[in-house]
Order: structure tokens, then C-alpha cells, then sequence
């Protein structure tokens, strides 16, 4: 009885010291966010121009700024407004993160406003981020135009090293999925998101997810996923990490810098290396003040650092003692059952009357044809509320039945990334079987690049873009999505361009989906367009995401010289292109590649994307780099690039001793035959399985 009356008193005694250090980590985290006076980066962007001291916009953006917080009734921490008229209209954006309170979220924006302001003393635009808030202004609209927002964009990491990387990974993904999912249910008001996960032991996993609650719920999303497939090309294998955009942002730490109560005090800096200088974010200016720096503050390396890492120590300590006094209770629910409810909620959601696809198309008229694939054509439309869509109509003799139908409709609405043709619903209506898609009004990338006079429309930053938001969308198909997807028919026709000619993959009638730990597969059913197709999967069937890196190589070098790849029937062999790149890279003239109509070239843009596109279609699919790795090429020149071997189908190379017939026959496969011919959007379904 005497052992247990000290026993007692000994854990209220421990409860009580926790107590206390808990304090005293909030009382250091209150010290640490009052002496910072840098922000973890910021832009100055000299080209939405510049303005003069004692103007009239800087009148008005010296009043706005002034005035931005003063409205008390705001408790959650959004503030956008707008002071001025035409040319000197500016627009201003604060946003603090979900969990801090109305206090010190006026106090972190209004250093922000003071700081901002003398980085960037003469441009128009300008952004800052500190670890709580992000403060923004501009001559443009920035807010409640629907737009998500990318440029620039910023990543920061901590140096040290995740312990046991796959199952850190895959509790990380999972986190951010659930994060994602979280914030995006928020309203008008706020779209935040924060949780953590166990991942090994007693280490746990923390997450933040926030977007402007100014856009719907659709975009949050495309912005959140394009940030999380952003993680293996920027955090790889780190303890931490974030990735910042005007629009919305994502942070994961070790560590807990997020109060689940709004009763909250800023968190402890994180000690984060700045990235190496990219394309995707903005130069210097010719004041000096560079666009996208990173600027840590030494007071708090120098004082915040250590007490907060004693803290942090002390606490997980006293986490992990109470965790064995009490057993971790398990709060996520693995029922299938609400998984399967969920799916059919969405697809009832997203189905579309047969009779209203009818009238928006007038009747599926030739006049609104926009092409006929090798499982039916494709419609432009018109819904009743004005907005354009594109109809897939399946054949009614394509082989595919309803369940493969729906199937396919599952797949692509899990399937949310800026660069994806994004699904808006279906119809499945006795034989009719259709796919509405978003309208892409500016047609497909052959469309331009092979044309004479309309890729004069295609600048090296519009190339350079296109380039970039290809790799990303890969990138996320084959890692980032919900399921590991691999194309399988990747070509300049099925890259289309929207309004600002941001790409947009088309076409997943040949993806096959894989479990998690799957990353290649056999087929006897070759299918895809020559010219594009690996060598391992035109000759044999073996297909992996190598396979759709040997595409990409491609299309880069399509893009890059302005000439196609396969034959055009003038007497090309399909060989020409590559052979053509590998004598000029081996011959030291690779710049010669380039599309004569381009001007004012990057000549070291063009020779690093030359270098790339052939280490993409190197013979062996072993040496080829996959996605995260491309993508972390074409944003860092920090990466040195390997010295890419013979690619495939050069003249010589072993992959050409054998004819296009047999190629094409695959074996004694009779349908293979037509599959190895071009494929014009095709939307076939093969398995569906879950990550």
C-alpha cells in the first residue's frame, strides 16, 4: 500500500515537471518569436515594374499597408484588400498559419509589413514569408480571381537525415494525404490543416497544410498535391521540410511547431538550408535584392537554437516516459468500409445526365469533333451555365465494359496535380459510356512545336515551362499520387496547353497501376506510338517507369529543336532525331539542336536540357534517372549530371539490329500489331490497384 501511495505521488510529481518544462518551451518559443526580424525568405519581383518614392502608388500602398490589420473583427487570420484605382490599385494578402491567435498573428504581419517594405523599397510586387505568416502586395489581382498562384516558389529543408527512410516515407505520405484532405473541407474563411503521425518508435511526424481560403476547394487541392509532389526533388530523405508558394504551403518537421488550440505562440526556427539558385525561383534583381533568398536571422541561431533543442529533448523525454505509463491510443480508423461509401458518394456526385452531354455537344455534331482515337472521338461542349468541356464517347465495340468504365473514373479522380487534364465527371447511360474532362482550349504541343509559324507562339521560357510541368506531373504520377501510375503513352499530342501555356498531360487510356512496392510489369498487349516507346517495352513488353522517362527524353528533345522524333512521311527515319542530338553532343556542337526561331536562349538551359533528354533515353533503363531526380536537374545546377552512354535507336546501337515488323508483332501476339502503331487518345483501363 506504501509502494503504491509512492508510487502515485511520484507521477504526480513527474506530471507537474512536465507541466513546467512544457512551459517553459512555450515561454522560449514567445522569446525566439519576438527577437526574429528576417524572414525565412521573400521576393522582390522587378518585372511587374517599379514604382517611385512619394507616388501615387506609393501613397496608396503606404495607406493600405497601414490599415490591413486594423480590423479587429477578423479572427482567422486572412486579410486581403485593395486601395486605389486603375494603374495604382494595390492589392495586398496577409495569411498566418491556422493555429495562431488574433495577437500574435497582427504582430508577425506587421513586422512583416515593416520588413517587407524596406527589402523591396521600389518594386510593385513583392512577398515575404516568416515562420507563421506570409505578408503579399501587388498592382495585380492576387486574391478572389480563382487562380492558384505557383510563382515563386520556395523550398527549405532540414539538413539532417530521416532514420528508417521507407517506413519515414510512407507515414509522411500518408500524413500529407490526410492533411490535404483536411484543408481542403475549410471554408471562405479557412483552409488549414495540422496533425502528426508515429513513424518510428517514439518519433513522430508533423504536418501543416494551408492554402488562401480564397480558393475553392478544387484548387487547394491542385496546389497542396502539386507541393507534395514537389518533396522528393526538394526534402528527399530529411527530417523536415516545406515547400512555399503565394497560394498555399506545406511544412513536416520532427518536432511539434503547431498548437492544437488557437491559444498559440509562434514555433521554434527550424534550422533549414536555403535551396541551391533554380529556374522556378525568381533572379536576382539589379538592386541587389534577389528574388526568392533565404535569410536566417544569427540571433536566433545563436540563441534560439540551442535552448530550443534542449527543450525539444527535454519534451520528447517527458513524452516518451508518459507514453510508457500510458498506451498511445490510436485515433485514425482503417475501416474499408467508409473508404468504399466515399468512392460511390463522389461518383454519383460527378455523373452527368446523358440528355444534358447530348445538348452541350448539339447532338455530338461533326462541327464540335475535336478528333477520333482508337476508342472513340472527342467533343467540344457547352454546359447550360456557360463553361466548356471536353466529352470523351467511347466506342460502343471498344471492348470495355462498365465495370472497366468505372474503374477508369476511379482512377482519374483520384488524380488531382496542375498539370493533369483533371476529370469533371462521366455518364454511363445503357451502351453510352462518356468522359467529360476540363476544357483545354489551346490544343496539344505537336500542334505548335511542329508547325513552322505557330511554335514562333513558343519562346525558350514558355519551352522551359512546358519542360518543367511535364517532369512534374510524372513525377507525381509515378510517386506522389494515391496510385503509382505509369503513362505508357507519352507524346507531344497528348500535352495540351491552357490559356498562359502551362502543360497539361492528357490521355491515361494506357496507365497501369501498381501496388506500392511494384515498379515494372509485362505485357503482351504492346500499346503505345512508336518513336516514344522504350526499347524493353516496344520489343519485349517490359514496361516500368523507365518507360515513360525514355518518353520524356523525347518530347524534351521534340521541344528543344522544333522536330519531330518519329518519321513524317518525307523520307525521315525515326531515328533521325536522336541520332542527330548524340553526333552533335558527342561532336561538342550540341547547341546546334536548337529551334532556329528561338531567340534570347539560355545557351546553358538549352546544353543542361540537351544533357538531360539524353540521359532519358539511354539504352539501359538502369542508367536512366527517374522523375524526382530529373526534376531536381532541371531546378538546381548544384546537380552534377552524369555523362549519358548511347541512347537507344541510335544508328549502330544494338536496339536497331531488329525490323520495325518484328517490333510491331511482338512476338506472336496478333493484336500487338495495331498497338505498336501511332495511338491516338485511346482510353482503355487495365488493372486498378490501390497504393
Amino acid at each position: 500500500m506504501r509502494m503504491r501511495m509512492i508510487t502515485n505521488r511520484t507521477s504526480s510529481l513527474f506530471s507537474i515537471f512536465c507541466s513546467l518544462l512544457c512551459l517553459l518551451i512555450i515561454s522560449t518559443q514567445s522569446c525566439c518569436y519576438a527577437q526574429e526580424d528576417g524572414f525565412r525568405s521573400y521576393s522582390c519581383d522587378n518585372g511587374k515594374g517599379n514604382y517611385t518614392a512619394n507616388s501615387t502608388y506609393h501613397k496608396n500602398l503606404n495607406t493600405l499597408l497601414s490599415t490591413l490589420i486594423s480590423n479587429t473583427q477578423i479572427d482567422y487570420g486572412y486579410y486581403n484588400f485593395s486601395y486605389g484605382q486603375d494603374d495604382n490599385k494595390v492589392n495586398a494578402v496577409g495569411l498566418c498559419q491556422g493555429d495562431l491567435n488574433q495577437n500574435d498573428c497582427r504582430r508577425c504581419l506587421n513586422n512583416s509589413i515593416t520588413l517587407l517594405t524596406q527589402l523591396c523599397p521600389n518594386q510593385k510586387e513583392a512577398i515575404g514569408w516568416y515562420d507563421t505568416c506570409m505578408l503579399r502586395y501587388s498592382n495585380r489581382t492576387i486574391f478572389g480571381n480563382h487562380h492558384v498562384d505557383d510563382y515563386p516558389k520556395i523550398y527549405l529543408w532540414n539538413p539532417q537525415n530521416a532514420t528508417d527512410l521507407p517506413v519515414f516515407n510512407q507515414n509522411l505520405k500518408s500524413l500529407m494525404s490526410n492533411l490535404i484532405d483536411k484543408a481542403i473541407a475549410g471554408d471562405s474563411r479557412q483552409k488549414y490543416a495540422a496533425a502528426s503521425v508515429n513513424s518510428t518508435g517514439f518519433q513522430n511526424i508533423y504536418g501543416v497544410a494551408q492554402c488562401t481560403p480564397d480558393l475553392s476547394s478544387l484548387e487547394c487541392d491542385q496546389c497542396l498535391e502539386g507541393h507534395v509532389s514537389d518533396i522528393p526533388a526538394c526534402c528527399d530523405g530529411k527530417r523536415g521540410g516545406r515547400v512555399l508558394t503565394p497560394s498555399c504551403y506545406i511544412r513536416y518537421e520532427v518536432y511539434p511547431f503547431f498548437q492544437p488550440t488557437t491559444a498559440h505562440n509562434a514555433p521554434p526556427p527550424s534550422s533549414l538550408s536555403p535551396p541551391p539558385h533554380s529556374s522556378s525561383t525568381p533572379t536576382s534583381s539589379s538592386d541587389g535584392q534577389g528574388q526568392g533568398k533565404t535569410n536566417t536571422l544569427r540571433i536566433v541561431i545563436f540563441v534560439a537554437v540551442p535552448t530550443v533543442t534542449v527543450s525539444v529533448l527535454i519534451g520528447s523525454i517527458c513524452i516518451y516516459l508518459l507514453r510508457v505509463r500510458k498506451p498511445r491510443r490510436t485515433s485514425e480508423s482503417n475501416s474499408s468500409d467508409e473508404g468504399v461509401e466515399q468512392e460511390i458518394i463522389t461518383n454519383e456526385s460527378l455523373q452527368f445526365d446523358f440528355d444534358t452531354i447530348r445538348v452541350a455537344t448539339d447532338d455530338f455534331s461533326n462541327s464540335n469533333k475535336l478528333g477520333q482515337g482508337g476508342f472513340g472521338a472527342v467533343y467540344k461542349g457547352r454546359l447550360s451555365n456557360g463553361q466548356m468541356i471536353a466529352v470523351k464517347r467511347l466506342s460502343r465495340d471498344s471492348g470495355q465494359g462498365a465495370t472497366e468504365f468505372k474503374n477508369e473514373v476511379l482512377l482519374l479522380v483520384k488524380l488531382q496535380h496542375r498539370n493533369l487534364v483533371k476529370l469533371l465527371g462521366f455518364c454511363l447511360e445503357g451502351t453510352e459510356r462518356l468522359l467529360v474532362y476540363e476544357f483545354v482550349p489551346n490544343k496539344s504541343l505537336d500542334y505548335f512545336i511542329f508547325d513552322p509559324i505557330k511554335r514562333n507562339q513558343l519562346n525558350w521560357v514558355s519551352r522551359y515551362k512546358i519542360i518543367e510541368g511535364v517532369a512534374r506531373a510524372l513525377l507525381y504520377l509515378h510517386e506522389d499520387s494515391r496510385l503509382r501510375i505509369i503513362h505508357r503513352d507519352l507524346k507531344a499530342s497528348n500535352i495540351l496547353l491552357d490559356d498562359n501555356m502551362n502543360p497539361k498531360i492528357a490521355d491515361f487510356g494506357l496507365a497501369r497501376l501498381f501496388d506500392r512496392d511494384q515498379t515494372q510489369g509485362n505485357t503482351n498487349q504492346i500499346a503505345g506510338t512508336y518513336g516514344y516507346m522504350a526499347p524493353e517495352y516496344a520489343m519485349y513488353g517490359q514496361f516500368s517507369t523507365k518507360s515513360d522517362v525514355f518518353s520524356f527524353g523525347v518530347i524534351v528533345l521534340e521541344i528543344l529543336s522544333g522536330k519531330r522524333h518519329i518519321g513524317n512521311g518525307n523520307g525521315e527515319s525515326e531515328e533521325q532525331l536522336i541520332s542527330f542530338v548524340w553526333k552533335n553532343w558527342r561532336e561538342g556542337t550540341a547547341i546546334n539542336i536548337a529551334d532556329p526561331s528561338l531567340s534570347n536562349i539560355s545557351p546553358n538551359e538549352i546544353m543542361r536540357c540537351v544533357h538531360i533528354g539524353l540521359l532519358c533515353v539511354q539504352e539501359n533503363l538502369a542508367d536512366r534517372p527517374n522523375m524526382g531526380s530529373i526534376v531536381l536537374m532541371l531546378n538546381s545546377y548544384s546537380v552534377t549530371l552524369p555523362t549519358p552512354s548511347e541512347p537507344a535507336f541510335f544508328v549502330g546501337s544494338r536496339t536497331r539490329s531488329r525490323p520495325l515488323s518484328d517490333i510491331q508483332s511482338g512476338g506472336n501476339n496478333s493484336s500487338s500489331n495495331k498497338s505498336a502503331q501511332e495511338s491516338e487518345n485511346e482510353a482503355s483501363i487495365t488493372e486498378l490497384y490501390p497504393r
